[in-house]
């Protein structure tokens, strides 16, 4: 399962007290799993951002934990500052990254609000996507009056807080009020021009953006504004949907921009922004020359627009995430201004990056791997081995799909055999996870072998870890032996219809792919034989037996399709 990743951004009132801001950050940094990516203050706001994600859990209680500090230490009824504000922690909205919805962080806002309302005695106000009246969907609606009109609102039907409404008191009086709320992703980027000229970056700007430009008499540019029976002025919508943008000049770099905010990703991905802002710009006669992506971003965004480009140029897009990646980088121009470095640019990555320990066998060479594997630990041992082999089975098969959606003469057939490779990779991707899950399997049974045993309830437990970890290291291999026999299928294609110069590559993949299957239904069979649970020990055999039956023959198959192609040539 994919491992779900959020983003929060909590806005606090505090911009000029370095000492007050370290508190609350100190208190997001103490919870495990969090990585504190950003902390921006600002003296006139009088107001600091904070960036930080991680897993839900963990995010969720550094945010409780963030606003429980801000309480303590930020007093409301001495702050004063240019940006609107009403509580200590004044919004705090979770974002989805990776591996989670909009509507599911939306959710977590909902709980994360109530909690800070039951535990912290701070009322709160759901907003955007976790708003529980379609009126606060707008966060200036919640914040109306800002901290001044709080205490009116808490008793005012129909302007109370979602949680915790009473009559204001000291304690109110001190943090205020908070709006949790849930978004999308917004994604800050400016695209460099080749000119120096604001108001032709700023033309641009209006032709893109979704409000557009005021609708106007006769001449485009120097007619009167028309305006509605209102007299509100009557606009002519830009191309894009969920886009701020304007010009601007940047003494800096010497050029102009167009300075965009996406707030809708999904309707408008960075690499649709990109192409129509080139669509726009070359009808009057500017060139865009790169992009400038400012702060962070998901991978998901680079991800997608390098399958997008890939899929113009007619390429494979099943190739490895990196060169996914670089296809972006490159496509777009990101280093246009400066290098852009995905590690210190993407959410994701940069995650890996804090996290990273070392420690995981699929990052070692291939070298230090079998040295490690001889080594006179029992881990990593034929379980993983066969993970690895799974894996290389799956990299040959997806290699000759490459390969065949880039011959030359086949160029009609180059998305199904891109398929074909899509499939592989993420069959590869499957694998390697399950490298490290089968050590970390038999690690588990070694932990519960290591626990005390002294009284009575000691050994119980002891026993019941052992079991739990017992019947886990047979489950992870019989995951291989699936995730391996799904390999046979892409190497069977590919020996049929792929590159015929790369048939032998389709039959090492499901040599590897048999090794994998056999290899890891011996490593079920002997922890199966471990589990007192006989009945559940009898069925994991029983799948593995079927799954090695049916890879002798697969494989054997195969094998034949490739002695016969080999032949005829």
């Amino acid at each position: 399962m994919k491992k779900q990743i959020i983003e929060c951004v909590p806005n606090f009132s505090e911009g000029r007290d370095p000492a007050v801001i370290k508190q609350i950050t100190d208190e997001i940094e103490r919870v495990k799993g969090v990585s504190l990516l950003d902390v921006d203050p600002g003296e006139a706001t009088h107001r600091t951002v904070v960036t930080f994600v991680g897993e839900p859990e963990p995010v969720m209680e550094a945010a409780f934990r963030a606003v429980r500090k801000a309480g303590q230490v930020i007093d409301m009824r001495q702050h004063h500052g240019a940006h609107p504000r009403m509580g200590a922690t004044d919004v705090l909205p979770l974002i989805p990254v990776s591996g989670i919805t909009l509507e599911e962080c939306a959710q977590l806002a909902r709980t994360l609000a109530r909690r800070i309302a039951d535990e912290l005695r701070i009322p709160t106000y759901c907003y955007e996507a976790a708003a529980l009246k379609p009126e606060r969907k707008n966060l200036a609606v919640c914040r109306e009056g800002e901290y001044e009109a709080l205490a009116e609102k808490l008793t005012t039907p129909g302007k109370e807080p979602d949680f915790g409404a009473r009559p204001m008191d000291d304690d109110i009086a001190r943090t205020g009020a908070t709006a949790v709320g849930a978004r999308d992703f917004l994604i800050a980027v400016n695209f460099n021009l080749n000119t120096t000229s604001t108001r032709r970056a700023n033309a641009i700007a209006f032709d893109v953006r979704e409000k557009g430009r005021p609708k106007r008499e006769g001449n485009l540019l120097t007619g009167k504004p028309l305006k509605d029976a209102n007299g509100n002025p009557i606009m002519l919508p830009g191309t894009l949907k969920g886009t701020k943008a304007i010009g601007w000049f940047i003494d800096e770099y010497g050029i102009a921009q167009v300075s965009m905010n996406i707030t809708d990703i999904r309707q408008t991905p960075l690499h649709v922004a990109f192409d129509e802002v080139c669509r726009c710009a070359q009808n009057r006669g500017i060139r865009v020359t790169g992009t400038e992506i400012v702060g962070l971003i998901p991978k998901s965004t680079l991800i997608d627009a390098g399958r997008y480009f890939l899929e113009k140029q007619q390429r494979s897009t099943g190739i490895p995430e990196k060169d996914i990646i670089d296809i972006a980088i490159h496509s777009l121009g990101l280093s246009d201004l400066r290098p852009f470095r995905p590690e210190e640019k993407v959410i994701e990555m940069l995650l890996e990056k804090n996290h990273q320990n070392g420690s995981n066998l699929a990052d070692l060479t291939v070298k230090d791997f079998a040295y490690e594997t001889s080594r006179e630990s029992p881990a990593p041992g034929g379980g993983t081995i066969a993970a690895y082999m799974g894996a290389l089975g799956a990299a040959l098969g997806t290699m000759v799909a490459n390969l065949s959606s880039h011959k030359r003469g086949w160029d009609d057939r180059w998305e199904v055999f891109a398929r074909h490779a899509d499939n592989g990779q993420a069959l590869m991707s499957q694998l390697i996870a399950l490298v490290d899950e089968d050590t970390q399997a038999f690690n588990r049974i070694m932990e519960a072998f290591g626990m005390p045993k002294q009284t009575e309830a000691d050994k119980a437990a002891r026993s019941a870890a052992i079991q739990a970890a017992t019947l886990y290291a047979a489950e992870v291999p019989l995951r291989t032996m699936q995730a391996a026999s799904q390999v046979f299928a892409l190497c069977r294609a590919m020996a049929e219809t792929g590159n015929p110069n790369s048939v032998s590559d389709a039959g090492v993949g499901a040599l590897a792919a048999r090794a994998a299957v056999l290899g890891a239904g011996l490593n079920v069979k002997i922890n199966a034989a471990s589990l007192k649970d006989r009945e559940k020990a009898t069925q994991l055999i029983g799948e593995a037996e079927q799954l090695m039956r049916r890879a002798d023959e697969e494989e054997r198959q195969i094998m034949a399709i490739v002695e016969n192609v080999i032949n005829a040539q």
